[in-house]
This record gives structure tokens, C-alpha cells and sequence, in this order.
């Protein structure tokens, strides 16, 4: 199964970018063109409760650094391909180890809210922005770069409530926030003018929340989102790990979201005794802005 689907993404690799050749001491790594572009290629069956494992070797990644290189993860049945640049997580590799079989462990988790990678001893990390061609386009072209807008906070929030509506989600926004929505952006959502009455012990923590997801008719939370531009990350992690500590039956997912220069920061953060003894990074991700951007227009041109 795992021959099928590689040989159909290689297949689909040469109609659009001509000559490819494999590394040859590497099963999984390809060059695109003269130099063009790698592609390191890793493939998992999907287990028991929509569970997939991958293995990266660490002297496969060596391969990619200073390279305009993508990680593909491929999986049976997938529509699109997951292709993330190599150079946006080549910190958080740095700052973690390899297992003692010099491979990082990574799982990949499909949600509403989102498909996380979550990446051993160093967390997890919204990826759902780098599904389909566009980033290996944008590498091997360089005129091709989507030139992203220079977001403000309130535009992030603006842009993740559009993202949660268009889902079917109800959309918290704090009260002071929503006169500043930018409506530039994106149509008109409507949100929720009061908490949810089952979450009324932790409402005070919740109304300050910069983005919440509530299933429609549930009232449950399903995604919380910190937008930190400029405030510390350390404080938008105890707010979600209060919330997590205080309604441990909340399947919610949390997301820190900020400026790719601080996804090591997150990863630092995030593994302090505080919150790995509760166990949030478990369901805690890093969210890049440009991924909310890209997020964002990927589901305008959907619907």
C-alpha cells in the first residue's frame, strides 16, 4: 500500500516538475530539477482511532538544511498532499533530540479544528495551511511567493472567527475586541454574545479568550486560540492550561498563535514542569499567522 501511494505522489512530482531523481543514499529523499527544490517523503498507514506514525531520520533532515525542501507526509487515501517546508520547523528540530534509533517521532492528528503534526518532546503545530502544491510551487518559483499581509492582532482574530464560522462553528470574541473586527478581510460572522452556561466556572477565564470554536447546539468548546503578537506566550499558556486543569472532560484544542520566530519560544515554553505535568501539550499546537492567512483563503475559495 505504501509503493502505491508514493508512486502515484512521484508520478504526480514529474508531470509537474519534469526530472526528478532519488538521493542515492536515501530511500525517501528527491531531488527536483537542478537543485530546484528536495523532497523528503514519508508514508504511514492510518491505525486504530485515525492514528498515523512517522519516523524522520536525522541524517535524512541533515539533507534538507539550506535546501528549498518540503517534509511530504503521505498516508492511504489522502486528496491532497501534506507538504510542509522544511525550513519553518528546522528550529524545533534543533531544540529537541532523535530517539535511539536516530529518528524523530511524529504523528499527524485530523480534526475539525485543524490537522496537527505533532513532533516528540517538542509539541504540536497546526499544519492544515500546507496541504495541496502551493508550498512546493512557491519554493521552486520564487516569483510564485504569496505576498502575505503584515497581520494586526485583531486581524488574526478576524481572520480565525471567519475560518470557525465558515465551519459551522459558533465564534467567541472577546467583548472589547469585537467593535475592532476588520471586516476588510473577510464576510461578516456573527458571535456569541455570552459563555456557554456549562463552562459558568471558568467563565472569567474564557471571556478573555481571543478566539473560541463552540460546537453549534452543543455549547461545547472545541478550539481556543491566544493571539500573541506581542504579549508573552507564557501567559496565553496558562490560560489554556487553567481551562484544561478546570473542565478536563473539554475535547478542545489550543492554539498559540504568533510570528514564526517564535515557534522555538513556544516549544521552550510549552515544556515547563507546569504544563507537562499537566500533560497540555498534548492537545496544544503553534499556529504561524501566515498559516491563518492561507488557511483562511483555502476555505473562501472552497465554499
Amino acid at each position: 500500500m505504501a509503493n502505491v501511494t508514493k508512486e502515484i505522489f512521484i508520478s504526480e512530482l514529474k508531470k509537474r516538475y519534469g526530472n526528478i531523481h532519488r538521493l542515492d543514499d536515501s530511500l525517501s529523499l528527491y531531488d527536483l530539477g537542478n537543485g530546484a527544490g528536495r523532497v523528503y517523503i514519508r508514508y504511514s498507514k492510518v491505525h486504530t482511532r485515525g492514528q498515523t506514525f512517522y519516523g524522520l531520520r536525522h541524517k535524512d533532515l541533515q539533507k534538507l538544511e539550506g535546501q528549498p525542501a518540503v517534509i511530504c507526509f503521505l498516508w492511504q487515501d489522502q486528496l491532497e498532499p501534506l507538504l510542509v517546508p522544511f525550513s519553518d520547523f528546522e528550529d524545533v528540530f534543533h531544540s529537541v533530540s532523535p530517539a535511539s534509533d536516530g529518528q524523530y517521532k511524529a504523528q499527524l492528528f485530523f480534526q475539525d479544528a485543524g490537522t496537527d503534526l505533532y513532533i516528540a518532546n517538542a509539541g504540536r503545530f497546526n499544519v492544515e495551511a500546507y496541504f495541496g502544491w502551493d508550498q512546493l510551487d512557491s519554493l521552486i518559483t520564487k516569483s510564485q511567493l504569496t505576498d502575505y499581509p503584515d497581520l494586526s492582532h485583531v486581524q488574526v482574530q478576524t481572520l480565525l472567527g471567519s475560518i470557525g464560522a465558515s465551519k459551522g462553528y459558533d465564534i467567541w470574541i472577546p467583548r472589547n475586541d469585537r467593535g475592532k473586527l476588520d471586516w476588510n478581510l473577510t464576510k461578516q460572522f456573527k458571535y456569541n454574545a455570552e459563555i456557554p452556561l456549562e463552562y459558568h466556572r471558568i467563565e472569567d477565564i474564557l471571556a478573555e479568550i481571543d478566539v473560541i470554536w463552540i460546537e453549534r447546539g452543543a455549547g461545547k468548546l472545541r478550539a481556543l486560540f491566544e493571539v500573541e503578537h506581542s504579549t508573552p506566550i507564557y501567559s496565553g499558556l496558562l490560560r489554556f492550561n487553567d481551562v484544561h486543569l478546570m473542565s478536563p472532560s473539554s475535547k478542545a484544542t489550543y492554539s498559540i498563535v504568533s510570528n514564526d520566530d517564535r515557534r522555538t519560544l513556544f516549544v521552550r515554553q510549552l515544556s515547563r514542569p507546569t504544563f507537562t505535568l499537566s500533560k497540555l501539550g498534548e492537545n496544544c499546537n503553534f499556529l504561524e499567522y501566515p498559516n491563518v492567512f492561507t488557511w483562511h483563503r483555502r476555505l473562501v475559495k472552497e465554499l
